[in-house]
């Protein structure tokens, strides 16, 4: 079993930049794929990024890539994902999740975490 609990949400600026973290219980955190969706409303859930039990493999939608990393540290069981240049259509609830993934479209998420919302406004 693994509980997440995602925190960082809030409101910015179009422009600018936050960082998300997810906080993981249980040991077998370093062993599981993470990855961070979001919904934004009236919309589906969307992927955004993962990263690979090693993280040594991250993936991005195309709509973050270049403005959105996402890292991990095993140690502190927690994932991060930096969010730069924001813009006021990544507004959404972001979730964090734990699963595997092989691709920005193959991925299998069993945990999820209860969201966070970021706001950007223009």
């Amino acid at each position: 079993q693994v509980q997440l609990v995602e925190s960082g949400g809030g409101s910015v600026q179009a422009g600018g930049s936050l960082r998300l973290s997810c906080a993981a219980s249980g040991r077998t955190f370093s062993s599981y794929a993470m990855g961070w969706f979001r919904q934004a409303p009236g919309k589906e859930r969307e992927f955004v990024a993962a990263i690979r039990w090693s993280g040594s493999m991250t993936y991005y939608s195309d709509s973050v890539k270049g403005r959105f990393t996402i890292s991990r540290d095993n140690a502190k069981n927690t994932v991060y994902l930096q969010m730069n240049s924001l813009k006021p259509e990544d507004t959404a609830v972001y979730y964090c999740a734990a699963g595997w993934v092989s691709s920005a479209s193959g991925y299998g998420m069993s945990y999820w975490g209860t969201g966070t919302l970021v706001t950007v406004s223009s």
